[in-house]
């Protein structure tokens, strides 16, 4: 390697061997000059404005902070519906996203520096003294050891560094002496038993009181853990021995980090997504930026800012140059297979990988960095929140959003990168979806479905610690910050390391092992760290240039296969097949099938995508088979539309995605099943209904309710603690004859959230709700004329909803699981109530031979009609088919391909 910086062609370079204290700062703070130098297209705003909206996120904080204090401390998370924390062991079991809980006021913890980013000194001495006061680090817990690295060693060791910071101004936190280092110390060792493997890969969890192994333990036997699991330990332990002098904890890290890089692809470069921490065999043989890998990436490159070790950054070149040959495709970055590096291994992106653009203005590869955060940013400006994952065609995956902060991230790194304005506005739109869609009286509540607006009981301490960090940097200027923000680096948690521990403690040998294994080519390093210069080249409108052709990415445009299908049919050759297209009774698309795979290596790869392709969308629209879930909105004093039920719809009445909502104070109708003629009809008349479910048809309790005058009815459901985090929703069918008659819309709640209801009328009375497809904007002018009087109502409503049973989500499958989701069932066949399972078994049109070719939310459909066209030309014509013979079971078919795919993962170095 010729050079650690530099742009191509003019400009300054840092020579590789140069000073660390002049790589760390160039590394660390090259892309902040850009900020005051380039003009941009968009309008400045002003600084009264950017005070303002600093001023917003200083109080969003406040909001999110002070009710984890007052409901939640000590415990480790708030739970913001129901108002009170999260224990681990006294609520139900959410899977893995319960590892991060360790009964150490996670939350707190997490928070520590973000209280000192945000000027809030005082806070911050008062929360170091809870900390050393009530946590305790010896519980008998199983943890997972990547989020509690992150998480809670992270916490202090951020909140040590800004605390000797602080002390040495002379002002705050004078009687400090190492408290909270002794805390991480202790907690590091705690973890190091985690590593007692052969490869040093760690043991993905561990119990923080009995280690690993012993039968008290309960942990110890697995087998497998993820890529960045093992690789993103490097910045916490490095700093924690660079801070006490103990260097085994880097020594661990880099044990870790080496063999990881030695298992890597060698033909590719890519890494798995799961690795065998005791074999190093690759688990999970798929590859992207995104769950599972993300963090490993980003730490080899802070790595090499923070510690000087050009190893590091040798291997993220190295790394990187894959990404953009292989992952990269832009806007999008694709999962692809390690072994057949050509070959996406799925046609869907999760939300982790919106940090990714982030990680390239460090870099300094700027172009595709403003590419992918555009597209994502269209994504969010569709539905609000950046989904838990989407597919190329920009619909929704996993519905699920946690508050999430990577984009955040992004879009401070860009705007510090490029000073354009642009992202200001960006930051702006966040704060205002935060606001008007998560807000709630008790704190902010993540998103249980992005298209409904629904919540789910959820404040992750990640949203603390780097969400409210991110925003205030963004639009704070250098004066209004209380210490130098460039002299730190951030971690993956977003928690502060000082830049000077790279010349403390260095006493950790760094033997370069990556040139023992790649032959290294010094062009992957020149944009290591950009001259601003060369990014904006004479071109104040460079960024806005680059945004222009994405602006309607999401809504009219197909980004995937388009170019290649277009130069098909200028070269008169037919497209490849995609599943999207694919007709089971088409001669032509059987025959292009048995064709796969024996005519050449190109027909191969087009039959393995295809499968996948086919795989994936038998899934989704067995998914998308399920009718999307209603929301039922509380939009009466005080809940003010903050408050929104996932509901079930009804296969009769009128459909409320085609028709406008219905809005009604609501009343419970006597008889409360709503079973036979109603004796109170003047207290539902001009009302929405509540009847309880069961002893005859849902059909039949609409026309009871319809007749007393009802506009709308909500049925609840009858089996207690039911709820829709936990069984599946469901349509209401009708009764077997015409339900034309029906004019109200009808939807159903299960126990859980209909006890929300019932607490409101029991509390205020009047309740007023709103029923719609998905939720509505809140009303401002509502909500400021009952401003005095919000605090007391606010305490109300924070009771009720500890009154009533906790919405607790079952933990709904991230991108590190499965795609599938299984729920029990919950309808009974004894039940009186008819109701049809959304279920792909009981659709009556085959999920393959259906399948559309328009997305839901109607992308591109001219290229895809002409070669429909052109399909029915051809088939037309044909007078030798024979359309009976052709039809073949699709499920074999599938189970056939599913064979196929499991066999091709399997191969190493075979040939298709």
């Amino acid at each position: 390697m010729s050079e650690a910086g530099g742009g191509r062609g003019s400009g300054s370079s840092v020579p590789q061997r140069a000073p660390w204290s002049l790589v760390a700062a160039t590394a660390a703070l090259c892309l902040v000059s850009a900020t005051s130098v380039w003009p941009v297209g968009a309008a400045p705003m002003s600084r009264e404005e950017k005070q303002k909206l600093g001023n917003q996120v200083l109080e969003m904080f406040d909001h999110a902070y002070g009710n984890y204090m007052e409901h939640a401390y000590p415990a480790d998370e708030l739970m913001p519906l129901t108002c009170r924390g999260r224990v681990r062991g006294q609520e139900p079991s959410r899977g893995d996203v319960d590892d991060a809980l360790g009964k150490f006021s996670l939350t707190l913890i997490d928070s520590l520096d973000t209280l000192v980013v945000l000027n809030k000194t005082k806070e911050f001495e008062d929360a170091v003294r809870k900390v050393l006061r009530d946590v305790n680090l010896d519980n008998d817990v199983v943890v997972s050891v990547f989020e509690t690295n992150i998480r809670v060693l992270g916490g202090l060791l951020g909140g040590h560094s800004l605390a000797i910071m602080l002390k040495e101004k002379g002002e705050y936190m004078q009687w400090y002496n190492d408290e909270l280092l002794q805390m991480a110390k202790q907690l590091g060792y705690k973890l190091l038993p985690a590593f007692n493997t052969t490869s040093g890969l760690p043991y993905p969890r561990i119990n923080l009181k009995f280690g690993i192994r012993k039968p008290e333990a309960r942990t110890g036997t697995e087998t497998d853990t993820c890529t960045a699991c093992a690789g993103t330990l490097i910045l916490e332990f490095a700093a924690l021995s660079r801070f006490t002098g103990a260097t085994i904890f880097e020594e661990y890290a880099r044990k870790a980090l080496d063999f990881l890089w030695e298992k890597r692809q060698r033909s590719s470069n890519l890494v798995g997504v799961t690795i065998n921490i005791h074999t190093g065999d690759w688990v999970r043989k798929d590859s992207g930026v995104g769950a599972g890998i993300d963090s490993y990436y980003e730490y080899l490159l802070k790595a090499y800012v923070l510690l000087g070790d050009d190893s590091f950054l040798e291997r993220f070149n190295t790394h990187y140059d894959a990404i953009m040959r292989y992952i990269s495709q832009p806007p999008l970055l694709l999962d692809v297979h390690i072994h057949k590096p050509m070959l996406n291994a799925r046609t869907w992106m999760d939300a982790l990988l919106a940090f990714f653009p982030g990680l390239q203005v460090l870099k300094g590869d700027i172009r595709p960095a403003i590419e992918t955060h555009e597209m994502l940013y269209q994504v969010i400006k569709k539905h609000n929140f950046l989904p838990e994952a989407f597919t190329t065609d920009f619909r929704v995956h996993w519905a699920q959003h946690p508050l999430r902060p990577e984009f955040a991230e992004s879009t401070y790194f860009l705007y510090k990168a490029t000073g354009d304005p642009y992202y200001l506005e960006v930051g702006k739109t966040l704060i205002e979806n935060l606001n008007k869609y998560a807000r709630v009286p008790c704190g902010f509540a993540a998103m249980k479905d992005v298209r409904t607006g629904s919540h789910e009981d959820r404040m992750d301490s990640f949203f603390l610690a780097e969400m409210f960090k991110y925003l205030y940097l963004l639009f704070a200027d250098k004066e209004d910050i209380i210490f130098d923000i460039e002299d730190y680096i951030f971690t993956t948690e977003a928690h502060l390391l000082p830049l000077w521990l790279s010349t403390t403690n260095q006493r950790v040998s760094k033997k370069n092992t990556t040139s023992e294994y790649t032959e290294l080519d010094d062009s992957n390093f020149d944009w290591t760290c950009p001259n601003t210069q060369i990014l904006f080249p004479n071109d104040p409108l460079y960024a806005q240039s680059i945004r222009e052709p994405l602006k309607n990415v999401v809504d009219k445009s197909c980004p995937r296969g388009i170019i290649r299908v277009e130069e098909s049919l200028r070269s008169g050759a037919k497209p490849p097949l995609r599943a999207r297209d694919f007709m089971a009774t088409n001669p032509d698309h059987l025959e292009i099938l048995k064709k796969m795979g024996a005519a050449s290596s190109i027909d191969a790869e087009d039959g393995l995508r295809f499968m996948q392709e086919m795989i994936e969308l038998s899934s989704q629209q067995q998914k998308e088979q399920q009718l999307p879930p209603r929301a039922v909105q509380i939009v009466s004093h005080p809940f003010f539309g903050r408050v929104v039920l996932t509901a079930g719809p009804a296969q009769f009445g009128p459909d409320l995605s085609k028709h406008k909502e219905t809005r009604g104070f609501v009343a419970s109708s006597k008889p409360y099943n709503g079973c036979s003629e109603l004796t109170n009809p003047e207290a539902v008349m001009g009302k929405i209904a509540l009847i309880q479910r069961g002893q005859c048809m849902f059909a039949e309790k609409a026309r009871n309710i319809q007749n007393a005058g009802a506009i709308g009815g909500i049925v609840i459901d009858d089996n207690e603690g039911s709820s829709s985090d936990t069984a599946p929703l469901f349509q209401m069918a009708g009764d077997g004859k015409d339900t034309d008659d029906i004019k109200i819309p009808m939807l159903f709640l299960f126990s859980k959230e209909g006890s929300i209801i019932l607490d409101a009328i029991r509390e205020y009375e009047e309740v007023e709700v709103l029923l719609s497809d998905k939720a509505k904007d809140r009303d401002p002018e509502m909500e400021n004329e009952e401003q005095p009087s919000s605090e007391n109502d606010s305490q109300s409503a924070e009771q009720i909803a500890s009154r009533s049973q906790e919405i607790d989500l079952v933990d709904q499958e991230s991108p590190e699981e499965s795609s599938v989701n299984s729920h029990p069932e919950s309808l009974s066949p004894v039940d009186t109530d008819s109701a049809a399972s959304v279920s792909s078994s009981e659709q009556d049109s085959n999920p393959v031979e259906n399948l559309e070719t328009t997305s839901l939310d109607g992308e591109c459909t001219d290229l895809d009609n002409q070669l429909q066209e052109q399909s029915e030309t051809e088939e037309d014509s044909n007078p030798n088919v024979s359309w009976g013979q052709k039809a073949q079971p699709i499920d074999s078919i599938l189970a056939d391909w599913n064979e196929d795919i499991e066999a091709f993962e399997m191969m190493d170095k075979d040939e298709l």
